[in-house]
């Protein structure tokens, strides 16, 4: 009975250290050029607007990215949808448009991104005050 528990536990002790080996996966590099392909419904999970200077959006896998506007987007900050016109690429981009309420807001940017701030850290910049380290 010995053996068999010594050799039940020899053959474990490779795939415990092999599960302690795996590598573990680096965080994704903030403020590169990106895309979400078939932007969608589906693909996008949540989105906020900056004040009509730009806009975050949330992929289906929880990444924030921050795509900047050409020019001022009038009316994004109290729209309840938007939309993307990739013009036939099929993908957003800093090539695509965010369309709120019938108006075409051109991207010049879209980049990985941390999250919007929250509206406490937002109302202490306006403020002049530091937000608080987390």
């Amino acid at each position: 009975m010995k053996t068999l528990t010594l050799s039940l536990a020899a053959a474990l002790l490779p795939l415990s250290i092999a599960g302690a080996a795996e590598p573990v996966a680096e965080p994704r590099a903030l403020g590169t050029e990106a895309s979400i392909i078939f932007p969608s419904d589906s693909s996008i999970r949540n989105w906020r607007a900056d004040d009509g200077r730009g806009i975050w959006i949330q992929d289906r896998r929880g990444d924030w990215y921050y795509g900047r506007f050409a020019g001022y987007c009038r009316d994004i900050d109290f729209a309840s949808a938007i939309g993307v016109e990739t013009r036939g690429a099929s993908r957003l981009d800093r090539f695509a448009a965010i369309i709120v309420r019938g108006d075409r807001c051109p991207l010049t940017s879209f980049v990985t991104s941390a999250g919007p701030p929250s509206k406490r850290d937002r109302a202490k910049d306006i403020m002049g005050e530091k937000p608080a380290a987390n």
